[in-house]
């Protein structure tokens, strides 16, 4: 017995052959670059081009492969069956199981709603694409059939229009596309997420779609936003216009814009009702968001809201309180809520098997060959045909002079196999041709039957002219097309019904503190977090403070409803607090518990308050190395409503005093050694960056800064015992008078 070579291939060459691996059971190393291209790169590709991402005609394979499957189940023009079945029959085209087949069909019917022209005419509970929670029913309760629309679909699909490849077990063949008579491949919302890329294509109105195509084909260079201006969605709403927004998103193939939802006021209920969703997101989203600003406090206009979708549709209450200005309320909920959201563009689609990012105007340039080449087909189809019978006529014709020599040739033939060939030499037709005479019926071999026959060759002559005239024209054949476009927009009338507002015609909620209502108020906030906001009424009604045993009061503002907080924790962090934000209490409450309000990071320890003001002040930070950053209150202005600053502060030391500063004053700086600096805060140059250290007006001997204060809020008397006029400086000993009962800390 021979022995078998030694493999001397590099381990990794090996680990790719399976005899090497599974006799012996080893396990071998492999470069992640092969795993890549062996494994990983085969799957991608997979993925991209035969399931995710939508072809020149419109549908993703499992589309086409239902619809394809319900064509040849008859039921283009048959009765309704039930959806158990054409989902049954379907897994012959597509191995993917019963319930991802269903659950295509389902967005691809009337009910569903999901597409401006659906394509399945279905009956029974498909669900709804407005409604997350409204499922659909179970396939053995529902049926279906194609809609008429589906006619376009597959014209001419058996005149040889379109390639057919084998079905996944080579039993039966499927086309590789549908040959629309109009680009499915706008008309048709899609989304699709593939390894690596995706596609999301937006549905656009089918008459505006082949109008646009049908100007395209008289002049390439025809403005597309004249007849196109922008897309449409089954579920209605507005579209947020910006043209040119929308001419960038139809020249790149990428971008997002503005939809909101429609709704109307009833004055007498005072009942806003919501009938029209944006595409992107479903009613109990928005009920679910609406609950969540309730319960925080942001919109205190709603009384109730509910779900009142019935058979006629979709329909949001919301009861709204008395004195409430709907437009305003709107405003505010458009910015809030999911009723107004951006639909994303990606118009990526596969080109000869080759994903493309395209415009508008690539598609349509794109779709117009590819539906130009299946005319051609047609024609070339139809032709053929013609020829063919055209030649059998022109062989019938050849025994019209003497019909009975051709029966007495029959006749006189002793076996049947030499029928033709005497046919043949008889008259000096072909082999097809005279087995197109031997087999006519004995009843037709009159010379009536004959001439009618023969009379034709003359109109499948020029018939045939015709045809070869198209096939060289391309004139003719882009004709042909229009032509069918405008067949698809007068069978099948499409209104818009997305509506179009422009930015500028629509008043933008302000939630700026201009836009607060303002009032007067008293903010108390305690050493643990704890903070209330009282109206002057209410405070001169109130008896004593009410805190936690261990809390006290740390800070006291006398305010406006429209002023804004600033609170610092020991995570060099800062949260932004609008007061308008909080609800109103008494002073018996214990108040709003601002960590958990502000969302602190766990752990995290709230240290300080500010009362930002307009942001026109200072603040002094103390450090508990000796030094002291003098910064800007408009270093934490934003121009959007943030709640979180990160960077808050120098993370070099820890912060041990934070002193708010209006105008120049001095201050208090102590020790854990007992010492006491006093020095006027214009020594202190302001910093520009947050997260400096500023400055060291203190020099320490192992003992850290331990607080710091105004000097008029501190027990000391002898202030020129311990003022200096330039730092740092080491200060002098606290005597006792001095020292007052009070530490110079953050409270």
């Amino acid at each position: 017995m021979a022995r078998k070579p030694k493999d001397t291939r590099p381990d990794h060459k090996r680990g790719a052959d399976p005899n090497v691996m599974g006799l012996r059971g080893e396990v071998i190393d492999q470069p992640i670059t092969d795993t890549l291209e062996l494994n990983f790169m085969p799957y991608a590709m997979s993925v991209i081009v035969s399931r995710a991402i939508p072809e020149i005609d419109g549908f993703k394979p499992s589309h086409r492969k239902l619809l394809y499957c319900m064509y040849k189940m008859g039921l283009l023009n048959g009765a309704r069956t039930k959806s158990a079945n054409i989902v049954g029959q379907t897994m012959h085209y597509n191995p993917h199981g019963d319930a991802a087949i269903y659950e295509t069909m389902v967005r691809l019917t009337r009910d569903n709603g999901a597409l401006n022209v659906p394509f399945v005419d279905s009956k029974g509970n498909f669900g709804k694409v407005y409604s997350r929670d409204m499922a659909y029913a179970a396939s053995r309760y529902t049926e279906a059939k194609l809609a008429p629309v589906c006619a376009e679909l597959f014209r001419d699909i058996d005149k040889d229009t379109v390639d057919f490849v084998p079905n996944y077990d080579n039993t039966t063949t499927e086309p590789a596309l549908l040959p629309t008579t109009f680009p499915n491949v706008l008309v048709s919302a899609n989304l699709g997420i593939a390894v690596g890329m995706a596609s999301q294509i937006c549905g656009f109105n089918l008459a505006e779609v082949c109008q646009t195509t049908i100007e395209l084909l008289k002049n390439p260079d025809h403005e597309i936003l004249s007849t196109m201006p922008a897309p449409d969605f089954p579920t209605g709403g507005e579209i947020v216009y910006d043209p040119g927004q929308m001419a960038e998103i139809y020249r790149t193939g990428r971008g997002s814009f503005p939809v909101r939802a429609r709704w109307r006021y009833a004055e007498k209920e005072h009942i806003i009702e919501i009938y029209e969703l944006p595409y992107t997101t479903t009613a109990e989203a928005v009920i679910d968001k609406c609950r969540d600003l309730i319960k925080e406090g942001k919109v205190k206009e709603i009384a109730d809201m509910r779900d009142e979708t019935d058979l006629g549709g979709l329909k949001l209450a919301i009861d709204i309180k008395r004195g409430t200005d709907p437009d305003r309320l709107m405003a505010k909920l458009f910015k809030l809520t999911p009723l107004q959201d951006n639909y994303p563009c990606n118009f990526n689609i596969l080109i000869a098997g080759s994903p493309q990012v395209l415009g508008v105007g690539d598609i349509l340039t794109e779709w117009i060959a590819w539906r130009t080449e299946c005319v051609r087909r047609r024609v070339w189809f139809d032709m053929t045909k013609k020829k063919e019978k055209l030649h059998l006529l022109e062989g019938l014709k050849a025994i019209l002079l003497d019909i009975d020599r051709a029966i007495a040739i029959i006749r006189e033939t002793e076996t049947e196999a030499e029928v033709v060939p005497n046919l043949m030499i008889g008259f000096g037709i072909d082999q097809i041709q005279a087995e197109f005479v031997a087999e006519i019926k004995l009843r037709n071999i009159n010379r009536e039957y004959i001439l009618k026959r023969v009379a034709e060759t003359e109109d499948l002559a020029k018939e045939i002219a015709d045809l070869e005239d198209i096939l060289k024209s391309r004139r003719r054949i882009r004709t042909i097309i229009s032509d069918e476009l405008k067949a698809v927009m007068k069978k099948y009338p499409s209104p818009r019904r997305t509506g179009l507002v422009y930015a500028r015609e629509i008043e933008e909620y302000d939630d700026s503190p201009a836009a607060v209502e303002d009032y007067p108020v008293h903010l108390f906030l305690s050493r643990h977090g704890y903070f209330k906001k009282i109206t002057p009424q209410s405070l001169r009604m109130s008896g004593e403070q009410k805190y936690k045993e261990d809390d006290g009061l740390g800070w006291y503002w006398e305010a406006t409803n429209a002023a804004e907080l600033l609170l610092f924790t020991d995570r060099q962090q800062a949260y932004k607090l609008r007061v308008a934000d909080v609800k109103e209490t008494k002073a018996s409450a214990l108040g709003e518990y601002l960590p958990g309000t502000l969302g602190f990071d766990e752990g995290e320890s709230f240290l300080a308050a500010v009362l930002c003001g307009d942001y026109t002040g200072s603040i002094l930070l103390f450090f508990q190395n000796g030094k002291c950053a003098r910064l800007p209150l408009s270093a934490y202005a934003t121009k959007t409503n943030r709640k979180k600053l990160t960077g808050a502060y120098s993370d070099k030391s820890p912060l041990v005093s934070l002193l708010p500063l209006e105008e120049e004053t001095e201050v208090a700086v102590t020790s854990a050694e007992g010492r006491c600096v006093v020095f006027s805060s214009a020594l202190l140059a302001p910093k520009t960056s947050r997260t400096t250290q500023g400055v060291q007006v203190m020099t320490l001997k192992k003992h850290p800064v331990t607080g710091a204060r105004l000097l008029a809020d501190t027990a000391i008397q002898n202030r020129s015992r311990y003022r200096v006029r330039s730092l740092p400086a080491a200060g002098a000993k606290l005597t006792d008078s001095d020292r007052g009962e009070e530490q110079l800390s953050f409270v």
